[in-house]
């Protein structure tokens, strides 16, 4: 990859504030495109911005709230010219519990974010990349392909992401908009690390490599799949999860 893939294109990124988001917004604008930070803290957006540079708009956009997701799109329209790339990445884990005892609040939020917030991003996106050509790039997970016990509400919401990056990208080819999936395994986050010590290493145990992925990682393939490189890429569904579905 070169400084210059992203060259002359702009780039939305949800989630941006913190993990896997924080670091594709860094590596886009590393390679040349200007990003709107996207993220439901506006501090942790103004943050991230800030280590970017002048490549950088933050904004705050609460992403179950379609509005707030046509609002961001048109401001980067406005900002940038047009959207030429979009990584649609909030997301939040829910209730740890097993099924039954899942509350109808907690499934509606993660629902809400997880699944209801990728439709409204893709929704809005795809309006203003149909007459220009772009990319979306959908943060499903690995639970996006299998089940994960205590996890009903992330599992269908990230099957669903996937669902929908498909049927997005039949509808969508012949106007040169590619909508691609990526599957991340467990991911070394802040959060990970501040997990019991069993709890982390029955996690790096499950993925054949012996280890957590990283955010870099993540970002390098979202990178690849979002530049001109993937061009016959599209409606698939792409996992770096260290082996983990493999097994």
């Amino acid at each position: 990859m070169t400084h210059e893939d992203f060259a002359g294109k702009s780039a939305v990124v949800t989630g941006a504030g913190s993990g896997i988001g924080r670091v594709c917004a860094t590596m886009l604008a590393s390679r040349g495109a200007r990003v709107l930070v996207a993220d439901v803290s506006v501090e942790d957006a103004e943050l991230v911005a800030k280590e970017i540079g002048d490549a950088a708009v933050p904004w705050a956009v609460d992403v179950s709230d379609a509005d707030q997701c046509q609002a961001m799109v048109q401001h980067a329209q406005e900002a940038f010219g047009g959207v030429d790339v979009a990584v649609n990445n909030a997301g939040i884990a829910g209730e740890q519990v097993a099924t039954a005892d899942v509350s109808i609040a907690g499934w509606r939020k993660v629902m809400s974010v997880n699944l209801d917030g990728v439709f409204y991003c893709m929704r809005a996106e795809l309006q203003a990349m149909s007459d220009r050509g772009g990319v979306i790039v959908n943060m499903a997970s690995i639970l996006g392909s299998v089940g994960f016990a205590n996890s009903a509400a992330y599992v269908s919401a990230k099957h669903g992401v996937v669902g929908l990056t498909k049927a997005a990208a039949l509808e969508y080819a012949a106007s040169n908009v590619r909508v691609v999936a990526v599957g991340p395994g467990f991911i070394d986050t802040p959060l990970l690390s501040a997990a019991p010590e069993g709890v982390r290493a029955s996690l790096e145990q499950r993925h054949p490599i012996g280890r957590l992925g990283t955010s870099e990682e993540v970002a390098e393939l979202v990178s690849f799949l979002a530049s001109s490189r993937a061009s016959n890429i599209t409606g698939s569904y792409h996992v770096v999860d260290g082996g983990y579905l493999a097994q």
